[in-house]
């Protein structure tokens, strides 16, 4: 028997009896009086920006304003099928120059700014994290308390990748000085739809 076969053998021989998991009862979790405050004040402290709107015809607008500027924006929620699909297929080296990326959230969650989003609604996994800035359409109706809520909601094996955001990226070093934007979007702005 080779080395490596008798490691595996003793590793097997003693492993751990699995244990159950808790059962949380949500009811008993933390709760906010105010979720869209409190998801506001917590992603605000973490270096994103909320902004409520009644109709997403604003953030259409904003987009087109953005391109009349001449910035490249992936727009992942109201682009042409086209569009959309051209963006699936890029590489890292052509998505790196995308100024700001729109994506669509499924749930935000209160408790720490995080926002879930489904593999189909990056449309390409690279681009929340590639682009210079960040904007994730989100429903008020959408927004929950804890993480506990949020697993509630989602199947995380529905489409086999999915990643919760809160951002922008961040980084701190020991001499206690925080770089934002360090290794993924620069900004983060969450549109809380009506």
């Amino acid at each position: 028997m080779s080395a490596r076969n008798q490691i595996l053998g003793s590793i097997s021989k003693n492993k751990p009896e699995l244990t159950e998991l808790p059962v949380i009862d949500i009811q008993q979790v933390i709760s906010y009086k105010d979720l869209i405050e409190q998801f506001t004040n917590t992603l605000t402290g973490i270096g994103g920006m909320v902004v409520q709107i009644s109709d997403e015809q604003e953030i259409i607008a904003t987009i087109a304003a953005e391109r009349a500027a001449g910035n490249w924006v992936a727009d992942t929620i109201w682009d042409s099928t086209e569009a959309i699909n051209s963006l699936r297929s890029q590489s890292a080296e052509s998505l790196a120059l995308i100024e700001k990326t729109y994506i669509k959230g499924t749930v935000g969650v209160a408790e720490n700014g995080a926002i879930w989003i489904q593999e189909h609604q990056m449309v390409n996994r690279l681009l929340p994290f590639i682009c210079q800035h960040l904007a994730i359409i989100l429903s008020k109706e959408q927004l929950v308390a804890t993480l506990h809520h949020a697993y509630a909601q989602i199947d995380i094996a529905e489409e086999g990748f999915g990643a919760f955001i809160a951002g922008p990226s961040k980084t701190a070093d020991i001499e206690q000085s925080l770089v934002i934007g360090a290794h993924g979007a620069r900004s983060l702005v969450v549109y809380l739809v009506a």
